[in-house]
This record gives structure tokens, sequence and C-alpha cells, in this order.
């Protein structure tokens, strides 16, 4: 568990840990912006190798991260649908999530990590550390930077 100004991430633990992590990403990317419709959840969610991570903000789930490895032998990691609930954004609950995710995708044997950053958000990645890997591409219906970070540094 990350502890860092009072924030704390971790995996979903319980049933209603991840239930909260789908209620954050789904406020955030369906209801607020509407990047899907219906549900944001896909095959991933259903994978056992998929990591739902929450953050919280004084004893309240604020903050969603999910994390996964991209090939067989876990050096390959993405971590997406960052989520971060508008009355906690304040609370700095992104840059805890994304360290969290990082790390943990390292301490599994991971050796780089990708995303799809919308492009509003690439300046902040960049701050954490990730750097532009390939051209802007459209993913789910939307420009997104695809970026990685070295996960052995």
């Amino acid at each position: 568990m990350l502890r860092a100004l009072g924030r704390d991430c971790h995996p979903a633990a319980t049933p209603e840990e991840l239930a909260a992590h789908y209620a954050v990403r789904h406020r955030v990317f369906v209801d607020e912006q509407r990047i899907f419709h219906g549900t944001d959840r896909d095959v991933r969610d259903d994978d056992p190798l998929t990591l739902h991570v929450i953050a919280y903000a004084a004893q309240v789930i604020g903050g969603a991260v999910r994390l996964y490895p991209l090939d067989e032998a876990g050096e390959l990691w993405q971590g997406d649908r960052l989520a971060v609930l508008p009355e906690h954004r304040a609370h700095g609950l992104g840059g805890p999530l994304v360290r969290y995710a990082v790390r943990t995708a390292s301490e599994r044997g991971g050796l780089l990590m990708v995303a799809h950053i919308q492009l509003r958000n690439v300046g902040y990645f960049q701050r954490l550390g990730w750097h532009r890997d390939g051209d802007v591409e459209v993913y789910a219906g939307l420009p997104h930077q695809p970026m990685a970070i070295d996960l052995r540094t």
C-alpha cells in the first residue's frame, strides 16, 4: 500500500472496493467525459491478471486505475482507466495512483509500461517520468498520445 500525504493506493481487496473502483471509472469516463456509452468495462476487467487499484482520500475512495501485463512473460504492462472523481482532483490522487501502478508492474517483473494518454494530460505524465511513444492515435474515439515508462529505473 502506498501512503503519501494521507493518500492510500492498493488493489481492490473486497467486493465493495471493486464496486467502488468501477463506480469511479463509470462516473468519470461514462457520465462526465462521455468517452464510453453505458459502461467502460471490457474483457480486461475479467482477466484474473488485471489489477483494479483504488485510491483513498480522507477515508473515501476517490480514484482508480487498472494495470495488467500485455505479454506472457509479464515484461510489458499497460496502465489505463486512470480516473479521479472531480471532488478529489485537488487532493492529488492521480500521481500516487500512477506511481503505484508503475511500482507494482516493476515489482511483478515488468520492464516497460505503456498507456494511451488524453492529450491534455501528456505534460502531467511527462512530469511523472513518462515519455511519448509514437504518434497521436485515436483510442476510445478520442486523440490519445501513446506513452511509456521504463520500469527498470
